[in-house]
This record gives C-alpha cells, structure tokens and sequence, in this order.
C-alpha cells in the first residue's frame, strides 16, 4: 500500500486519520483500531503482515487491530451551527500544518473541515462529502475534529492511536457535520472522541483517540 502524497497531514507525512484508515483495509469500514508507531511516509511502499504495516526498512510504522465497541457520540449540533463554529476556526490564523489534507486552510484540494469550537469547548465543522470518498476518506474526517478539541495556539499536536467504528459511508455530495470533544488530558497525551453525522442527524461513523502534544 502506499499513501500518496497529497493526503498529508504534516508537509512530509501522512494524514494520522486518512493513513490508519489505508492501514485498516477492507475491514476499515467495521471496528479497527490503529496506533501509528512512527509518521507514516509518504509515496512509499509499505506491507501489511500479522497486524503490522512496515516500510520498506522493515521498521514498524503502525499496528492494526480490532477495536472494542465505541459507544461514546459527541452530540450532534445543526449544519448552521457548525457553519457558524468554523468560522471561528482557529486553524485560519495559528495552524501547526496549514497544509493538512484535512484541516489545512492552505489546501483547496483538502476535505476543508475547518472544527471551531462551541461554548462548551466541542468542535464542530461542516463537512460537504468529496466525490472520492472511501473509507479512509471517513478515518480522515474523523481525525482532525477530535485533535481541534486539545490543539491550542504554539501546543501542536499528532494522532497516536484511533479506533473508528464506520456503520455507513456517506455519499458524495452529502452536507455532514463531523463533531469532535476532548474526554481526558494527562501530560502530553489526550484522549478525544469524534462523531460524523449525516445530513438527517444520523450518526455514521464514530472515533476514539490518542493525540499526542509535539515536544518543544
């Protein structure tokens, strides 16, 4: 498998969401549970054996496995509230990598969720479907949502660990809103929940993760 180079997240590494949801496979759109081991390198081939994803060096980029049931949903907000809350995106004037597939505001050709936060500190985007979407797609959009709900100005940080339970891929066109909030923070670590909501309120896809503050 490879990750090409457009679905980065940092400039020279995969997006954590779009790449765990390449490493899950066909089963992606089930219960998996991803923990990256190392950024995941772009145009590069990598294998999948026994649960790992290896490069080409045989060093472990990230571990596959099947995830409990994820029974959290961050609540689901109107598509005008979540128009409102991006445009309070805090990625528009302080975004660590501006060039994320996902969340980046310098990439026209990215999902362009754009999570602002709401009173209670929960994000909140809206999401129009792309005419690509898999569901790696889904993973992707998943990721950053929970990640905007710790990442505070000149504290970036990554995705270490995602699981996602995928009940149904949207349809490309489809206006979502993809909500994220921040469960528990201890040191560098934080754990987060995201939830992808259909354009009638039903819930579609879930995550939980592991964010990870960058070292200074």
């Amino acid at each position: 498998m490879i990750i090409p180079a457009r679905f980065n997240g940092p400039p020279d590494s995969g997006n954590g969401g779009y790449s765990a949801g390449l490493f899950a496979g066909p089963a992606g759109d089930t219960h998996r549970e991803v923990t990256l081991r190392r950024p995941p390198p772009l145009d590069t081939a990598l294998s999948l054996l026994d649960g790992q994803v290896r490069g080409p060096d045989g060093a472990v980029v990230a571990e596959v496995g099947p995830a409990d049931e994820i029974t959290t949903l961050v609540p689901p907000t109107g598509y005008a509230e979540a128009v409102e809350a991006a445009a309070r995106y805090p990625g528009f004037t302080d975004h660590p990598f501006p060039t994320c597939y996902v969340c980046g505001p310098e990439r026209a050709d990215g999902l362009r969720i754009f999570p602002g936060r709401l009173a209670d500190g929960s994000t909140a985007a809206p999401w129009t479907v792309p005419d690509d979407v898999s569901a790696a797609t889904v993973w992707a959009a998943l990721d950053c949502p929970g990640g905007w709900a710790i990442i505070e100005a000149g504290r970036p940080y990554v995705l270490g660990r995602i699981a996602v339970q995928l009940d149904l891929v949207p349809a490309a066109g489809e206006r979502c809103v993809v909500r994220g909030a921040l469960a528990a923070a201890q040191g560098r670590k934080a754990l987060v929940h995201s939830t992808l909501y259909g354009p009638d309120g039903t819930a579609l896809a879930r995550a939980r993760a592991t964010w990870i503050a960058v070292a200074g």
